[in-house]
C-alpha cells in the first residue's frame, strides 16, 4: 500500500489516523493535531484534508489583522536567524530589512500578486537580476512560514514567480593582468608585503575568503609536502568578534597542492611576519585575521596603479579557475581545487571559459592523423557491395 504523507496506521488496533502539523507556538514548540479511529487509509486522508481546510479558514480569519511587519519581526527573522550560519544572517538581514519594508504597512492577507509584481518591477529598476532573485527567494521563504503557521492560506509569491535568471559572465584577472598588478607592490614595506601575499594566495589557490581568513600556520600549511589544508572557515564581524566555523559544504574540506613559488613566498612571509607581529594566522599583519575590506582596498589601489580593471575579492577565486583552464586543466581538477559540491557547479560557472580550450583541442588534432596521399588499390572481397550494371 503506497504511503500517504501525514497518514499512519496503528499497529495494535489496525485503525488509521492522521497527524496535522499546525506550525509552532510562541516558544518554538511544534503544534500538532491527531485524528484517530479511521477504518481505512482513504478515510484518514479525507479526514485530514477536511480538518486542514477547516483549520486554515479559521486560522486566517483569526489572524487576519496581523501586519507583515509584525510577522516578519516576530516570526520570520528569528526563525531565519536560527536556520542559517551567523555570517549568512549578517550578510542578508540588512537587505531584508530594507526591501521587505515595502510590505510593512500591509496585512499579511492583503499581500496580493499585483502588489508583489509592482514591488518586483521596482527592484528591477535599481538592482541586478541575481540580487533580486536572492531577495525574492527570501521573501518567498517568509510567506512559506506564514502558510506553515496558518496565517495565510497560500504563498502568493510562488504564484507570481521569481524574475528570470540572467547568466552573468564571471569577472577575473588573466595571468598577464595579475602580473601587472603584483608588479606595483613594494615588498620592502611590511604592509605592502602582507597585501601582496593576500592577493597572491587567493589568486594561486582559489580559496574562498573565509577559508583564507581561517588559515593557521601550524595546522593548515604543510611546507614539507607542499600542501594547504582547508577544513574550516571564519565568521568575522569585526576585530573584536570573529570565530572559526565549519566550511561551506562537505566538499570544501580539501587539500590543495601548492606550487614551488607559493611555498617559497609563504616561507619568506612567515619570517617577515614573525619578525614584525607574530600571529598564528597566515594572513595577518597585526596578529588578527585579515578582513574583507582590507582586500577591497588592496585591489582598488593596486589595480589603479597597474591600469587594470578592479575586481571583487571573490573574483580572485574566479581568476584561479580561469588560470587552471588556460593551462589546460580539466573541469574535475578545477572542481576539486575550488571545493565545489559537484561538477555541474563548476561547468555552470566556468563552462564558457572552455571555449578557447575547445579551439586548442582542434589545433592539436590537426595533422595528428596521417592521411594517405594515394588511395590503396585492392580487390573487393566478401560481402562488400558491388554495383552491377544490369
Amino acid at each position: 500500500m503506497p504511503k500517504i504523507s501525514n497518514i499512519y496506521q496503528d499497529k495494535k488496533s489496525g485503525k488509521w489516523y492522521f497527524v496535522a502539523n499546525l506550525g509552532y507556538d510562541e516558544k518554538g514548540k511544534r503544534i500538532c493535531h491527531w485524528g484517530r479511529g479511521y477504518n481505512t487509509q482513504r478515510e484518514a486522508k479525507r479526514g485530514y484534508d477536511d480538518y486542514m481546510n477547516d483549520f486554515s479558514d479559521s486560522a486566517i480569519k483569526k489572524n487576519s489583522t496581523m501586519s507583515y511587519k509584525e510577522f516578519y519581526e516576530t516570526y520570520f527573522k528569528p526563525d531565519y536567524k536560527r536556520s542559517v550560519k551567523p555570517r549568512t544572517y549578517e550578510n542578508r538581514v540588512s537587505s531584508m530589512d530594507i526591501h521587505f519594508a515595502y510590505f510593512y504597512n500591509r496585512k499579511l492577507k492583503d499581500i496580493t500578486p499585483p502588489i508583489i509584481k509592482k514591488w518586483q518591477n521596482k527592484l528591477s529598476e535599481s538592482y541586478s537580476s541575481a540580487y533580486i532573485r536572492n531577495i525574492y527567494g527570501l521573501f518567498q521563504m517568509s510567506l512559506d512560514l506564514a502558510v506553515t503557521l496558518g496565517l495565510v492560506n497560500k504563498n502568493v509569491a510562488k504564484q507570481v514567480g521569481n524574475v528570470k535568471k540572467v547568466k552573468k559572465r564571471v569577472d577575473f584577472w588573466t595571468k598577464e593582468e595579475f602580473e601587472k598588478v603584483i608588479a606595483t607592490f613594494d615588498l620592502s614595506d611590511y604592509h605592502e608585503y602582507f597585501a601582496f601575499m593576500l592577493i597572491w594566495l587567493l589568486f594561486m589557490t582559489g580559496l574562498r575568503f573565509g577559508e583564507a581568513q581561517a588559515l593557521e600556520w601550524d595546522n593548515d600549511i604543510d611546507f614539507e609536502n607542499q600542501t594547504l589544508h582547508v577544513n574550516k572557515s571564519m565568521y568575522y564581524k569585526n576585530a573584536n568578534e570573529f570565530y572559526v566555523t565549519d566550511p561551506k559544504t562537505k566538499a570544501s574540506n580539501r587539500v590543495i597542492a601548492l606550487d614551488d613559488d607559493t611555498i617559497r613566498l609563504l616561507k619568506d612571509w612567515k619570517a617577515v611576519q614573525t619578525k614584525n607581529v607574530p600571529s598564528k594566522y597566515v594572513l595577518s599583519y597585526n596578529g588578527l585575521p585579515t578582513n574583507k575590506s582590507a582586500t577591497y582596498h588592496v585591489i582598488t589601489q593596486h589595480s589603479k596603479l597597474a591600469g587594470i580593471h578592479r575586481i571583487k575579492a571573490h573574483a580572485l577565486r574566479h581568476s584561479h579557475a580561469s588560470l587552471l583552464i588556460s593551462i589546460g586543466e580539466n573541469a574535475l581538477v578545477v572542481r576539486d581545487r575550488l571545493g565545489h559540491e559537484d561538477i555541474q557547479t563548476t561547468l555552470g560557472t566556468y563552462g564558457h571559459l572552455y571555449e578557447n580550450a575547445n579551439k586548442e583541442v582542434a589545433k592539436k588534432l590537426t595533422n595528428i592523423i596521417e592521411i594517405p596521399k594515394k588511395n590503396a588499390k585492392r580487390k573487393l572481397t566478401g560481402n562488400q557491395y558491388v554495383n552491377h550494371k544490369e
